[in-house]
């Protein structure tokens, strides 16, 4: 059952010292949300958000959101043009815990948001740099993950090997992954801080473009291209403003080969489905997958561009991956998996087994109070090869976008 917002107003007071709430409101995605969640008005006028996970993998993603926060520390936060979700404090509640949380305002950022607007396009591609752009050393400070291209690309092939081992994958598709993770080329990349877990959702937004980046859990070095595959599925030219405006806002060089990969990773997600389906022995799951699987094969052999790698040929367009992304059912019987937005400004991290999974293919937290209700409803209350740089694999140069 969800808790009220009355409820988690009481559990915040005992979560923050001497915190004076005056009004709650809800801001829980009832029975399909993984958090319940309320927005809290104090006396001074502030406002902060409590949050509860409702199952162990909201919880998990909590822990893991709250070691991220405390590495992007005031430093690192004052580069980015950006706010991010600030901790206040934590209660115990009920075998877990609620968290507390400074309150961002700004309209969440949809799919058909970026589709219309080339200006969001434009800022979200320039904050996805200033993250990308971030010093490695304090990932590393904060023993948060770090992941070489080569470890990146072993990530990757053990990926394709379990979809390989369900029996379930076309043999063109595991030729071709195959191909484009035998190809040194495409995985001569210097590693960045990346975000990890990025969809529209993530972001937060006023009239002038992004005012917030949510969701934090999945924080690392790795590659940059985990950050924007979701992007290359957006429909019409948003994936090209957003990239063009993340070159053009990258202080070094871009390599030649990221928008490959992010291509790569956007067509992996069929085979994450896959693997879902039958690690949670759901038959729909499974068959959805398959029918997936088997129209990226006639989708990739009817087109002639935007290759992989010079040894994969052609793979899918911008609004071929996005129509098959979007044909993944979002039931949440079937937990299905999403765009995991993270938001804190939501109940939704809606994490489900299928992110947990996604995870372990990237790497191996009272008191009382006088209570009346207004005619409207509102409660009154008073986380390479060693020796070998990274950079020394860096291939640099203009990137190359998919042909339409």
């Amino acid at each position: 059952m969800a808790r009220s917002p009355l409820t988690l107003a009481a559990l915040a007071t005992s979560a923050v010292p001497e915190l004076d709430v005056v009004a709650t409101r809800n801001h829980s995605r009832m029975v399909h949300g993984d958090f319940d969640a309320a927005v809290l008005l104090t006396r001074d006028g502030d406002e902060l958000i409590v949050r509860i996970p409702r199952n162990q993998a909201a919880e998990s993603e909590q822990s893991a959101d709250l070691v991220a926060l405390r590495a992007l520390s005031t430093g690192v936060r004052s580069r980015l043009p950006f706010s991010v979700p600030e901790f206040i404090g934590q209660a115990p509640a009920g075998g877990t815990r609620a968290i507390v949380y400074v309150f961002l305002p700004g309209t969440t950022a949809e799919t058909a948001d970026i589709e219309h607007d080339a200006g969001l396009a434009a800022s979200i591609g320039r904050s996805i740099a200033a993250v990308h752009s971030l010093p490695t050393s304090f990932i590393g400070d904060a023993g948060l993950p770090q992941q070489s291209a080569e470890e990146t690309r072993a990530a990757t092939i053990a990926l394709i090997g379990r979809a390989a081992d369900t029996g379930k994958l076309p043999a063109a598709l595991l030729r071709r992954w195959e191909q484009a993770t035998d190809d040194s080329a495409l995985w001569q990349f210097a590693p960045s801080v990346i975000h990890g877990k990025l969809s529209a959702e993530s972001f937060l937004l006023d009239g002038d473009g992004v005012t917030a980046v949510l969701g934090w859990s999945e924080l690392r070095v790795g590659d940059a291209a985990r950050d924007l595959h979701w992007i290359l599925a957006t429909p019409g030219d948003a994936g090209e403003t957003t990239l063009a405006a993340y070159t053009a806002a990258q202080s070094g060089g871009i390599d030649r080969m990221l928008t490959q990969r992010a291509m790569l990773y956007a067509e992996l997600e069929l085979a994450r489905w896959l693997l879902h389906g039958v690690e949670s022995h759901n038959a729909d799951i499974v068959e959805d997958a398959v029918h997936m699987l088997d129209a990226l094969v006639e989708t990739v052999h009817s087109h002639n561009m935007n290759q992989l790698s010079p040894t994969t040929g052609p793979i899918l367009a911008v609004d071929d991956v996005e129509q098959l992304l979007t044909q993944t059912p979002r039931s949440q019987s079937a937990a299905a998996p999403r765009e995991s937005s993270g938001a804190l400004h939501t109940d939704s991290y809606d994490l489900s087994e299928f992110e947990l999974d996604a995870e372990a293919d990237a790497m191996s937290d009272a008191a009382g109070a006088g209570i009346a209700a207004d005619h409207n409803g509102t409660t009154i209350i008073e986380r390479r090869p060693h020796g070998q740089s990274a950079a020394d694999d860096v291939a640099t140069g203009p990137i190359e976008l998919p042909g339409r």
